[in-house]
């Protein structure tokens, strides 16, 4: 009897993950579709099969001379790489100095750091701004990478990992060893912490990759633009050159990056999963 109940559970979870997985797959699958219409096509309405103009419209997207499109992908993986470069090595950083060490302050560092997780973006906007124009570093790339530095959401993802994965016994017999800081942590710490550090560079990656608030108040120039400032652009372009089949290629190359990320970095994340259930 219970191994019927059981077998039930695990049908109806198959049953709905297949549901689950099918909803997330079939969106793309739309995008892909519209990509391949023209844009007479796509006022007709819906359709599951594939058009003939992917070339055409591959074609409009290059050779468009007012949306630089290969600059725009570009300005994008220079900011998003080194985001989540950044982020995830000095969140990892800071994660581990108020993890394994014992200072007076270590509690007051803690709270202070959390407290900035909760204060949103927008309302600190405005300074950023003023502060950037003064420094000269308006119209430039650095305002959207620098600050990726001080991230509150990966240093608490990293501190909790931390403590859930690498015991401070492993930290001691480094140190007992003879390895300085810095070496334990480059090469004790970061090959323990891959699995999290590939789940926030995805994370990271993928919110940078898709920032458009920060970057329209920052970028002027259109050599210097992102992705989604560019298809922005295009969507409010003039009625009469409006183009649907254009805009529906920019977001399938937008999201051909994101992708390659994903299967790059999902290694570890498979990795990770296997060595907590042995562990366990």
């Amino acid at each position: 009897m219970k191994n019927k109940k059981s077998s039930g559970r695990t049908v109806l979870a198959h049953v709905v993950l297949i549901i689950l997985a099918f909803l997330c797959l079939f969106f793309f699958y739309i995008l892909i579709i519209n990509a391949t219409r023209s844009h007479a096509q796509l006022q007709l309405g819906f359709s599951a099969l594939p058009g003939s103009s992917l070339v055409t419209n591959f074609k409009n997207v290059i050779n468009d001379p007012a949306i630089p499109i290969l600059r725009g992908v570009l300005n994008s993986l220079i900011v998003s790489g080194c985001c989540a470069a950044i982020v995830t090595y000095f969140s990892a950083l800071t994660a581990y100095g108020i993890y394994a060490y014992d200072f007076r302050l270590k509690k007051a560092a803690f709270t202070f750091i959390m407290a900035i997780l909760v204060m949103p973006t927008q309302v600190t906007a405005l300074g950023f701004l003023r502060l950037i124009t003064n420094m000269g570093m308006d119209d430039s790339l650095l305002p959207l990478i620098i600050p990726s530095i001080a991230s509150p959401a990966v240093f608490y993802f990293m501190h909790s990992y931390m403590q859930s994965s690498l015991p401070k016994e492993l930290i001691e017999a480094a140190r007992i060893d003879g390895s300085h800081e810095f070496g334990t942590f480059n090469r004790i710490v970061l090959p323990i912490m891959k699995p999290a550090i590939a789940v926030q560079a995805i994370f990271t990656f993928v919110g940078s990759w898709n920032n458009y608030f920060i970057p329209a108040l920052v970028i002027t120039s259109k050599s210097k633009q992102t992705l989604p400032i560019m298809i922005a652009t295009l969507r409010g372009a003039d009625y009469m050159n409006f183009d649907m089949g254009k805009i529906y290629m920019m977001i399938t190359i937008a999201i051909v990056p994101i992708i390659v990320i994903y299967l790059l970095l999902s290694k570890f994340i498979v990795e990770g999963v296997a060595l907590g259930g042995v562990k366990e």
